[in-house]
């Protein structure tokens, strides 16, 4: 049996170059097999093998005990579950003992969405009277239009932007690429940032393959759009706590409440496994149930 420090090189070289995961996800991965594998080394475990299934057990009961959410110790069973397979793929061992284990119950937690009155007030809050406030507009447009992360948004180029198509080409976690339809709103929000805006906003003579620029020409940072997107949210008046994430949230929700497909949704959202689309059909039942509830005579 190779090494344990192998075996977790291989697997994790094995998601990156087959899977395609980023570096955020691949970290989060190492962190949880390395904490499984000081969990085995106290255990005076040095490999693993088939019959591992009352060993991942009490790995999962300590970390509870340890005050772990159930969504954590979740996780961390996807990540020994995604390991040990990739044991039986590779012959290293014969059977997955991680099979027989159920992930641990959480409670369903929705994400939190906007409504459609308030989308309306946050995207008109920048204004487009100054060079800012076009580029806010434009940013907020199309963040919500096309459901993108706000790190996809940051990194756009202006090669990614097709005004005559209409379309937005991403790229996702693990450097995906998908193609995202923008909307009329977005396209004419873009169309007055890059005319009157974007001009203004680069010093003369100074140039950015970025499609939204700040200073110097570079692109805005997470930072600094998060930031821009609380100042929106209390000029609009918006009292709920509000992220960037809060706009693709309320991007597939909102989708999904108009009747689209599911599956048109996550190739949208980039999602790689529809079960992670499928939590915005659960925020879709919930207002129609609110709606019920209100204006029904017996509601």
């Amino acid at each position: 049996m190779p090494p344990l420090d192998f075996l977790a090189d291989q697997y994790l070289n094995y998601l990156l170059v087959e899977k395609g995961l980023g570096k955020k996800t691949l970290e989060a991965y190492s962190r949880d097999l390395v904490r499984y594998f000081e969990f085995l080394h106290k255990e005076s475990i040095e490999s693993v093998g088939e019959h591992d299934t009352a060993f991942i057990l009490k790995h999962l009961i300590d970390m509870k005990a340890d005050g772990l959410s159930a969504k954590s110790r979740a996780r961390y069973l996807v990540t020994i579950r995604g390991f040990y397979r990739f044991l039986v793929q590779e012959k290293v061992i014969r059977s997955d003992p991680s099979r027989t284990i159920d992930l641990p119950k959480s409670g369903l937690k929705l994400p939190e969405v906007l409504t459609t009155d308030e989308i309306e007030r946050l995207l008109a809050a920048p204004g487009t009277d100054k060079p800012r406030g076009l580029r806010n507009t434009a940013m907020l447009e199309l963040l919500y239009a096309s459901g993108l992360r706000v790190s996809e948004l940051t990194h756009l180029k202006l090669l990614d932007i097709n005004l005559e198509a209409g379309f937005v080409r991403v790229f996702g976690k693990g450097s995906k690429e998908r193609i995202v339809p923008m909307g009329s709103r977005a396209m004419d929000a873009l169309q007055s940032y890059l005319k009157s805006g974007r001009p203004k906003l680069l010093k003369t003579g100074q140039t950015s393959a970025y499609l939204f620029v700040a200073r110097a020409g570079k692109p805005m940072t997470r930072q600094g759009f998060w930031k821009l997107l609380r100042k929106c949210a209390l000029e609009a008046n918006i009292t709920n706590k509000i992220s960037p994430h809060t706009l693709r949230h309320s991007f597939a929700s909102h989708l999904l409440e108009g009747g689209a497909d599911l599956r048109a949704v996550q190739v949208m959202l980039g999602h790689v496994d529809i079960t992670t689309t499928q939590i915005y059909t659960h925020v879709a039942k919930e207002r129609l149930r609110e709606i019920h509830t209100r204006y029904h005579p017996r509601g």
